[in-house]
């Protein structure tokens, strides 16, 4: 039986039109017939491999969410991830041991979370964080750890945990003579970095284009692929400046004192023009999530906070919280902050005690890693700023799996950067 061209080509239409920055990925996985491989599934070198016979049992569209899963899992170098997870090391023909079974799953979990809300979870692979056990917005490596029980729903092939399938073509390396024929098709390492880079790109330019569109986790995965360029330090500092000075300009009537235009009009009282004074909060983690550095760069933070703002002669305060607020300050320098805790984070608690402070701020700033829970609403009458303070360099990614949750959309996210 030969593979439905005509259906392939609507099943990635249909995936290009929900997710119009993959379409790049999508064009560039060529797709091939497996006969008798019963699934549909890619390899490590960007070949999508089908069998006509499930191709054609499946409709157009639900072909577009499966291409579409795929072409994630690729992207998201699944098959380089499970390598460093120490997936199938039972042997090598492990495809169906019980760790590639469970990375198989948990691959699916991290990117069908990021599915789920376009109804684009594709009905053969539909393995989801709550049903492995875990917490939506979540990593693979995350989801393996809970080693979750139960067979896989679907092969999604080596490109999916890197062990070989009987199915996989030879990679072509250009060594033979004559043309090259259909099973050399495909993408060296080389090209398909190019291939992710291009699509982190795509993916930012939509982040601008139709804010909100793009999935948590795909926004985060395209700022991990290509991190923006911009300085943090003068992001934090405008970020600051601009809360400060909204609060300084706003005016408002106030009946609190007389009017001196009052002696003029006997008997009639007139308001006053009042403006408020901008306060500074600044609320610190000191959880045991923290680490040594990390707290040293908030206290900088703190140090900065004070002089790029013009904020030393006024002063903030400053809250030490972990799971509730262990002090409140004021300073005028980083060294007068003491950082005690150690304990869990709750950094809902030390927003909650920052507003509740008098005079109220007019700026909360939150250094924090980010493992922490956040109010469940906006916060009202105060521009809230999270630093979220992680680790860069070389050996950041021996963290992948350790990316906290990102902060509510309605706080400004300034990212500070601390070497791994």
């Amino acid at each position: 039986m030969p593979l439905d061209a005509a259906k392939v080509a609507a099943g990635r239409l249909f995936a290009a039109s929900k997710y119009p920055y993959l379409a790049s990925a999508l064009f560039a996985a060529p797709v091939l017939a497996a006969a008798g491989s019963g699934t549909i599934a890619v390899d490590r070198h960007w070949r999508t491999l089908a069998d006509p016979g499930v191709v054609e049992g499946m409709e157009a569209q639900e072909l577009g969410r499966l291409l579409a899963q795929l072409v994630s899992h690729l992207l998201r170098d699944h098959a380089g991830r499970a390598a460093t997870a120490c997936v199938g090391d039972e042997g090598a023909e492990a495809s169906d041991s019980p760790t590639a079974v469970a990375w198989a799953r948990s691959a699916d979990a991290e990117l069908n979370d990021d599915l789920e809300p376009d109804a684009m979870v594709p009905a053969c692979a539909p393995d989801l964080p709550r049903a492995l056990g875990g917490v939506p917005g979540g990593l693979a490596e995350q989801y393996y750890d809970l080693r979750p029980p139960g067979p896989r729903f679907w092969d999604c092939g080596s490109g999916c945990d890197g062990l070989p399938r009987p199915w996989d073509p030879p990679q072509c390396h250009g060594s033979h003579a004559g043309p090259c024929t259909s099973v050399c098709l495909g993408s060296s390492e080389r090209q398909a970095q190019w291939l992710r880079l291009a699509t982190a790109s795509e993916l930012q330019r939509w982040m601008g284009i139709e804010p909100g569109r793009v999935p948590a986790g795909w926004a985060r995965w395209a700022e991990k692929v290509l991190p923006s360029k911009v300085d943090w330090r003068r992001v934090l500092a405008a970020e600051v400046r601009w809360g400060v000075e909204r609060a300084a300009g706003m005016v408002d009537y106030s009946y609190r004192k007389p009017s001196r235009r009052a002696e003029a009009v006997p008997g009639v009282i007139f308001p006053i023009l009042q403006q408020p004074v901008p306060d500074v909060a600044v609320v610190c983690d000191t959880s045991g999530s923290m680490t040594e550095g990390q707290l040293g760069r908030a206290l900088a933070e703190v140090e900065a906070l004070l002089q790029r703002a013009g904020l030393r002669d006024r002063q903030v305060r400053v809250l030490v919280c972990d799971v509730d607020v262990k002090s409140v300050r004021r300073v005028s320098r980083a060294s007068q902050v003491e950082l005690v805790g150690g304990g869990g984070t709750d950094m809902a608690a030390g927003i909650a005690r920052a507003l509740a402070l008098r005079p109220r701020p007019s700026v909360v700033v939150v250094l924090t890693d980010g493992w922490t829970p956040w109010p469940p609403g906006p916060v009202r009458g105060a521009r809230v700023i999270v630093a979220l303070i992680g680790p860069t360099g070389s050996n950041a990614h021996r963290l992948v799996g350790r990316e906290p949750p990102p902060p509510p959309p309605w706080a400004r996210t300034v990212r500070v950067d601390v070497p791994a």
